[in-house]
């Protein structure tokens, strides 16, 4: 595996400033309740829409969720994944599925929809978690576990239902189309001569997914003077969220892989000036003036890239606040970098198109962090996709048949 192809924020209540680097890095704190929601609608059309919401606990730790909210104008959901939803008027109620009832101090529950709508499609002005508004703070009240002794919550083991992924299930076993089949060899075997330890590495994202019981979290290498308001910030882990589990969608029913959802958590922000990112929460980790590679950095021993035995003891808050892969963005960068230390490319890249479906160069990075080749040198001969750069601009079914080989190739290591 190629680690590097072409070519880590929250109020501080434990700061440890380093003379010689002049690095801050601020921890977020526990809080008993609060809550954050990020809403958003990925596409619209004559009388309908799809809807995403992401419910950030701010507090304690949660047993069991209840998000209430009204729309302001003439909308009704007709279908909801991750949970289940009534609606009454107006008023709509979802609560968790039987496998994400628990959200731990600072993670995250996402659920989307389809909904029909008449007229204006405005988005909903206030919600609430448990009965408690979701104003993006938290309200002290007796202080809970040191957060550098904080014990994650149990993740998910059984798999929810996946987002909205190809129009045609996963098939069950190896069956590539006849067109691919040839061409599915020959991209594994030239995969095999090509990378010096594919069997032995041991840091793919399917590891990762593994090592985490299904979910992913990240930190965001802010490389960039732009300002980041907290919708911003709220906006860019929905949308990483979502295509990541295009990827996954392309997964779920096949050769036993286990989950056909993963939760996608933003964790923490690394930047050069705090004053770039224009929130004063404490829902996520800060890094500042934490300098690798000549860009933010965020803190090393929480990396899942520096502590590939998965065990962080020297990261403060403990295995809570760790990251399994950075999104590294890049003031006035073209194109894009991959592996399993995460995605790269260029801030405005990611920012102009939160609103389009396919985010084609992110969806190609993560293709990297699966395992999947790049196709400069050579050309299987099967036409566009999405891993051959420029020629395709969404997961193809090719795609998914190289991703799905790699499964099948490396879950023994799994017991599966």
């Amino acid at each position: 595996m190629r680690r590097m192809r072409r070519p880590a924020l929250v109020a501080a209540v434990i700061a440890l400033a380093t003379a010689a680097t002049g690095t801050t890095v601020a921890t977020a704190q526990a809080a008993a309740t609060g809550c954050r929601v990020a809403y958003s609608v990925p596409s619209q059309w004559n009388g309908g829409f799809s809807g995403t919401v992401a419910v950030t606990n701010l507090g304690d730790p949660v047993d069991g969720w209840r998000l209430t909210f009204s729309f302001p104008g003439a909308q009704q959901i007709t279908q909801l994944w991750n949970g289940s939803y009534t609606q009454s008027g107006s008023a709509v109620t979802v609560t968790n599925a039987a496998w994400n009832g628990g959200i731990a101090t600072n993670a995250t529950a996402s659920f989307g929809f389809n909904g029909t709508v008449t007229g204006a499609n405005p988005a909903p002005a206030t919600f609430a978690l448990n009965g408690v508004a979701c104003t993006g703070s938290a309200a002290p009240t007796t202080p809970g576990p040191n957060p550098t002794t904080q014990t994650p919550a149990p993740r998910p083991t059984t798999p929810g239902p996946s987002t909205p992924g190809p129009s045609t299930p996963a098939p069950s076993t190896w069956n590539p189309p006849a067109n691919l089949s040839s061409a599915l060899d020959a991209v594994w075997r030239h995969q095999e001569e090509t990378y010096g330890n594919l069997y032995g590495f041991r840091n793919y994202i399917w590891d990762q997914l593994i090592a985490a019981q299904g979910s992913i979290n990240y930190c965001v290498r802010w490389d960039s003077s732009a300002p980041v308001s907290a919708a911003l910030r709220d906006q860019i882990e929905v949308k990483l969220g979502q295509q990541f589990n295009k990827w996954i969608a392309a997964m779920a029913g096949f050769d036993g892989f286990p989950y056909t959802y993963v939760p996608v958590n933003v964790v923490g922000w690394a930047v050069r000036d705090r004053n770039t990112l224009q929130w004063t929460d404490n829902s996520v980790d800060i890094y500042v003036n934490n300098i690798r590679e000549n860009a933010p950095q965020c803190a090393e021993p929480c990396g899942r890239f520096f502590n590939q035995n998965g065990q962080y003891p020297n990261c403060p808050g403990g295995y809570a606040h760790h990251y399994d892969m950075s999104l590294w963005l890049t003031a006035g960068m073209g194109g894009g970098a991959g592996g399993d230390w995460g995605q790269r490319m260029g801030s405005e890249y990611f920012v102009n198109s939160l609103n389009q479906e396919n985010q084609h160069i992110l969806l190609h990075e993560i293709g990297h962090g699966l395992g999947l080749d790049d196709f400069y040198d050579w050309d299987p001969g099967v036409g566009g996709f999405l891993m051959k750069a420029g020629s395709a601009t969404q997961i193809t079914e090719f795609d998914r048949w190289m991703a799905r080989d790699w499964w099948r190739h490396l879950k023994s290591r799994y017991g599966l």
